[in-house]
């Protein structure tokens, strides 16, 4: 029976999610497996891996076959350099500590570079929320510029109407008085 190490989908459309299985080569790709060894979430940054790495090696050892993006996450998270570690263990090359350290140290750097990548993130992320917030105080800055115009402008508007308010009130008091006037000249 061959077996391969491959993903399994599951999750929602546009949102996969994968479980890293040992499955029979000719079982479907949702369908049944021999194990479960980690999972895999493309929806994160980075993305997030957890892989049960001792079972990972048992299973190569044991001859499974990985697909290409399976091998890719076997990798990066250092299955395939333990797996070629113990070979040199059979081997006679390397003994169990020395693996052991060989691979402490590959995971401390290998840490290390993922905790950078992410304290880069959250930094761009900071600063993309500092320049919008930045041209947002502008926006409400010209906004207020432009407003404080338009507020002596309608003041203006308004004192202008006062004022002819004002000098048409006369002006029909006087029109009034001639009619007033020529009403009385009419009655006589």
């Amino acid at each position: 029976m061959p077996v391969r190490i491959r993903l399994q989908r599951h999750g929602k459309k546009g949102k996969p999610f994968y479980w890293v299985v040992a499955a029979d080569s000719r079982s479907k790709r949702d369908g049944k497996f021999l194990e479960k060894l980690g999972i895999y979430n493309p929806n994160t940054n980075p993305a997030t891996i957890e892989l049960d790495v001792d079972t990972s090696v048992k299973w190569l050892q044991n001859g499974a076959q990985p697909t290409d993006t399976a091998r890719a996450i076997l990798s990066y998270k250092g299955v395939l350099l333990k797996h070629h570690l113990l070979g040199g263990v059979r081997k006679g090359a390397l003994t169990e500590e020395q693996v052991e350290e060989k691979f402490n140290a590959w995971l401390d750097e290998k840490t290390n570079t993922i905790q950078a990548k992410k304290d880069g993130l959250s930094k761009a992320d900071a600063e993309a929320k500092a320049k919008a917030l930045e041209a947002e105080k502008e926006a409400n800055e010209k906004r207020i510029a432009a407003a404080a115009p338009v507020e002596e402008v309608v003041e203006e508007v308004a004192e202008e109407t006062a004022e002819v308010a004002a000098e048409e009130a006369p002006v029909e008091e006087t029109a009034e008085a001639p009619a007033a006037e020529e009403a009385a000249k009419e009655e006589e």
